[in-house]
């Protein structure tokens, strides 16, 4: 059986409480102050069995003015909505703006109901049901049944019942996939059970036992029980209106508008994206930057309303915009929204999240325009080949695709798949299966190759350029995409390796005369002088070049092996360290240990190049100190 949420709407004391306690018994005013004044000022609840056997969960919201913010809170996940409307007054103010805020959140199924007909005589009836047709028109609830009814009397309740049963009939199924999220409208403490949160379970499922996150906080708990219309369950699923109490979890962490999901499914965000349509009844145009009221699901946050596209928005026109908030919030592509102005407070408009986690966007560019209009028109193939292409160099997860696509996981990963196999999309990392699309990736080598290229050509006597180097141009690009670049053009033989260098696969380094001239005196001084070179601040005074023509000279040299770096500015040749090496380990397999003054007696050096040669041994593995004494390293 498919679960459907009935959610009341319409004017101050227009009779929905009324209306739900003689359909139900249950009076949804349950606050001390609600019963003295006599009005509903927080969301009620309520549960009715239909003829057919289907079971309604009931949402009772208040019609005042200065609660319109309870009343979106509670429009959250209302499949079926009834617009209730008194015979005395007919349609009122709040009247309205509930239908206006009903229809920003894209609510599709519903009647109406002209209540307290018998407060009217059969004249006044005929009038306010004119009125009532004339106010549906051009909304989604044109055309719809208007029930007349009596919660004094009883009046017209089977009639409402009927038409509630073949309106609930028609609703679509909720889909049984989906990401488990249950916007928090109540939170309250129970002795005996602890906190318990509530609300519509707006898609997904969760169990007892399962360990869940309270969003924007980032908190864990454990579900310790689950009841749906005040039955224990071991499930709840997309639709139901649920409470759920949480093992150790402290009441006052958890707020009215926090989302209960699954441990890292949801991203916190400053901004969104939006596609926005400013209501019609506004009198005056919206400007860029507005200060405004954001609602969705059970959250309302104070934030900037930036146009994209235009400096200002006149009433009854659509535009994409971006939501830029004081606090963080968790959406998903699709999610429905209500912006209220900032004062005095009155509901302008609304739409759907484009983009629940996008970067911050520059005003009146056509690439981020025409982007966004395209992820609103495009289909799934394309809007997920757009996100990837757009996301750049640092790529874009499979867990932020399904936020900015709001797509099952099956369906998702087959249309991952097959821009895998078309090799449209680069899978870079399979434990976190982080994507690049192929663009991104020819740019990224181009732009690579070119770096290499004017590293060549700034340093031509260096072998190649180091690879935290060449990472560094790219301060966004994760480590695993890095390597993946290098190891792709490696194979394509478009660069070539040696250590923790790289360089373009043709480039080979050629020496000038004097260049040439100045790498045979170095290594032929380095050679004679065996275990006692000079620093080379003392050679480079005599060659007959630059410092920096001699330094490029020199890094060539260890580069390319000739030469070795031992310490700062002490540089030793490679058949004379190698010379000693085969000594000490000679000696060291035969005497078992070496001490600093026996190394001293092999090199024949002074204490100033002996300390530095013997930590350089140790650095390469050759020994291992131990106290005072040196041994071979085994394995």
């Amino acid at each position: 059986m498919k679960q459907i949420i009935l959610g009341t709407a319409g004017h101050i004391d227009h009779g929905k409480t009324s209306l739900i306690k003689a359909l139900t018994g249950t009076d949804t005013d349950r606050l001390k102050e609600e019963k003295l004044r006599g009005i509903t000022i927080e969301l009620g609840f309520a549960a009715l069995d239909l003829p057919s056997g289907q079971h309604v969960g009931i949402v009772d919201v208040p019609g005042h003015e200065k609660f319109i913010k309870n009343m979106v809170a509670g429009a959250t996940g209302i499949d079926i909505v009834v617009m209730v409307i008194a015979a005395d007054e007919g349609v009122m103010p709040q009247t309205r703006e509930h239908m206006e805020i009903c229809t920003l959140l894209g609510i599709r199924h519903g009647f109406i109901a002209l209540t307290k007909i018998d407060m009217v005589d059969e004249e006044w009836l005929e009038l306010a049901q004119e009125d009532i047709m004339e106010f549906a028109e051009g909304t989604f609830l044109e055309g719809a049944p208007v029930v007349p009814v009596s919660s004094v009397s009883g009046q017209g309740l089977p009639e409402f019942i009927k038409v509630l049963d073949e309106i609930a009939a028609a609703v679509p199924d909720r889909p049984s996939t989906g990401l488990f999220r249950l916007p928090a409208d109540r939170v309250f403490s129970m002795k005996g059970f602890g906190t318990v949160i509530t609300g519509t379970l707006v898609s997904g499922n969760v169990s007892v036992g399962e360990t869940i996150m309270i969003y924007p906080l980032m908190i864990t708990s454990k579900v310790r029980g689950i009841q749906v219309h005040n039955a224990s369950v071991n499930e709840a699923r997309a639709g139901m209106r649920t409470a759920i109490n949480f093992q150790g979890l402290d009441k006052t962490a958890v707020n009215r508008g926090d989302v209960v999901s699954t441990p890292g499914a949801l991203k916190p965000s400053y901004m969104l994206d939006v596609a926005l349509h400013f209501l019609e009844s506004n009198e005056k145009p919206l400007k860029s930057r507005t200060r405004v009221r954001f609602h969705a699901g059970t959250s309302e946050v104070l934030g900037n309303l930036v146009l994209l596209d235009r400096d200002e928005l006149a009433p009854g026109e659509d535009t994409v915009a971006q939501l830029r908030l004081d606090e963080p919030v968790t959406g998903v592509r699709d999610d429905r929204y209500v912006v209220r102005s900032y004062s005095p407070v009155r509901t302008i408009g609304g739409g759907y999240i484009v983009n629940p986690i996008p970067h911050k966007h520059k005003r009146l560019r056509p690439e981020v325009i025409e982007g966004l209009r395209r992820m609103m028109s495009a289909d799934p193939a394309e809007v997920l080949a757009y996100l990837i292409e757009a996301a750049g160099y640092e790529g874009v997860s499979f867990a932020d695709l399904k936020l900015k696509t709001n797509l099952p996981d099956k369906h998702l990963t087959t249309l991952l798949q097959a821009q895998l196999s078309s090799r449209a999309v680069i899978q870079v990392d399979k434990e976190t299966r982080l994507f690049i699309h192929q663009a991104t990736y020819e740019k990224l080598k181009t732009e690579a190759l070119g770096n290499l290229e004017r590293y060549h050509q700034k340093n031509p006597l260096k072998a190649g350029m180091p690879k935290e180097e060449l990472k560094s141009k790219f301060p966004r690009l994760s480590p695993k995409l890095f390597t993946l670049l290098l190891n792709q053009m490696l194979r394509d033989n478009e660069i070539a390796q040696a250590e923790e260098t790289v360089r373009l696969a043709g480039h080979t380094v050629s020496l000038g005369i004097d260049q040439a001239d100045v790498r045979h005196k170095l290594l032929d001084i380095y050679l004679k002088s065996d275990l006692q070179p000079p620093y080379f601040k003392e050679i480079a005074q005599n060659l007959e070049v630059t410092p920096v023509q001699a330094r490029d000279v020199l890094s060539l040299l260890v580069d390319e092996g000739s030469l070795v770096k031992v310490k700062e500015d002490l540089y030793f040749h490679t058949r004379n360290l190698e010379r000693l090496k085969e000594r000490l380990v000679v000696f060291l397999n035969k005497e078992g240990e070496i001490s600093t003054p026996q190394f001293k007696d092999m090199t024949g050096a002074s204490r100033k190049y002996v300390i530095p040669l013997i930590e350089y041994f140790d650095t390469k593995n050759v020994t291992i100190r131990i106290g005072d004494i040196r041994k071979l390293r085994r394995g």
